[in-house]
């Protein structure tokens, strides 16, 4: 079978972030995929950093970094590993039977080598080529990974030995924002590009549904330390937690996912408002940021920094409070000021 997964790329220029994804069977006789290895921006592991854990056992990493701070499922098949006790060295590994398949590290001083949180697009762009396509097999399936302008410009993947990077940029500053390293089983079964494939298609195992509680609550927790890792960037204040303000973001998520829909921008700010009123908070000024189909929270915050609009909330110094509700791949945070 010959197929493509493609991904709506207009999910910026709406005020609600939306991945969209589809999956459809080349015809017969259409053209075939390459089937060699091939790899762009190809560089090899470093002896150290972050990069030499992915593919290891778990041990390794608890001898390096000791144990992590909570452990919380994912849609994925792994559990995320979260080191959150120092913001400057934030990561999640994610850890499926003992081995290290992916890891998503946003903290200053992680050792991402050779690349460093912070750095420049023009410094990265000028070590590495980057190509547009990615070619390679895994157990007899060949796949090709297809990035546009966009995901050149703000999430490019490079093959790294047996693994792959996704760098993702901010594009408003051109600096390196954060890092996710995956093994090519990982990232098949998240697809964060166009795929077309030559084969029999890798896919996710269905996840059911008592497991999505748990896995919503990772993901809230995981918005929730992201927000203000980006905020202390830019030397914004941290944003508290107000668990009221959370329930009225869950229950937005879930009635997106359940009615499938989401809410036109000209009526969201006077929604909020009524939600807020209704719930007795009372507020100053408030402001909420909604995305959809996201693979998790590490893409979604990435998503949020790249989108002007939701951008400005997520990094508004007037916000004090924040409230995050998840509901399976749909995803709230609303931001308010007090009345103190």
């Amino acid at each position: 079978m010959v197929g493509y997964y493609l991904i709506d790329q207009n999910a910026n220029q709406s005020d609600v972030l939306y991945m969209e994804e589809s999956t459809y069977q080349q015809p017969n006789g259409g053209n075939k995929q390459q089937s060699a290895e091939q790899g762009f921006a190809d560089l090899h592991r470093p002896e150290n950093g972050l990069s030499t854990l992915i593919g290891k056992q778990v041990n390794l990493l608890k001898e390096g970094y000791g144990e992590p701070s909570r452990i919380e499922p994912s849609s994925y098949g792994y559990d995320w590993w979260i080191y959150n006790n120092d913001e400057k060295h934030y990561m999640q590994v994610g850890v499926e039977n003992g081995k290290i398949e992916t890891l998503y590290a946003i903290g200053e001083n992680v050792d991402i080598s050779p690349f460093k949180i912070g750095q420049s697009v023009e410094e990265i762009f000028s070590k590495v080529l980057i190509e547009t396509d990615m070619n390679f097999e895994y157990e007899g399936t060949s796949y090709r990974f297809e990035m546009t302008e966009e995901d050149m410009n703000s999430r490019p993947l490079i093959k790294m030995d047996d693994i792959f990077l996704q760098l993702y940029i901010d594009k408003f500053t051109g600096a390196l924002s954060s890092v996710r390293y995956l093994t090519k089983k990982t990232l098949i079964t998240q697809r964060p590009y166009e795929l077309v494939y030559n084969g029999e298609l890798l896919e996710a195992q269905p996840v059911p549904d008592e497991s999505w509680t748990r896995i919503d609550e990772g993901s809230k927790q995981q918005i929730f330390d992201i927000t203000n890792i980006m905020r202390k960037r830019y030397n914004l204040k941290r944003l508290k937690w107000d668990q009221d303000l959370a329930n009225i973001a869950y229950v937005n998520s879930k009635f997106m996912y359940e009615k499938d829909t989401l809410p036109e921008q000209e009526k969201q700010n006077e929604e909020l408002s009524y939600r807020l009123s209704n719930a007795n908070i009372q507020f100053e000024i408030a402001d909420e940021n909604i995305a959809a189909n996201y693979i998790d929270a590490p893409a979604v915050m990435e998503g949020w920094l790249n989108s002007e609009r939701h951008r400005k909330n997520l990094l508004n110094n007037k916000f004090t409070y924040i409230g995050v509700g998840v509901y399976h791949k749909d995803y709230t945070q609303n931001f308010i000021r007090k009345n103190e």
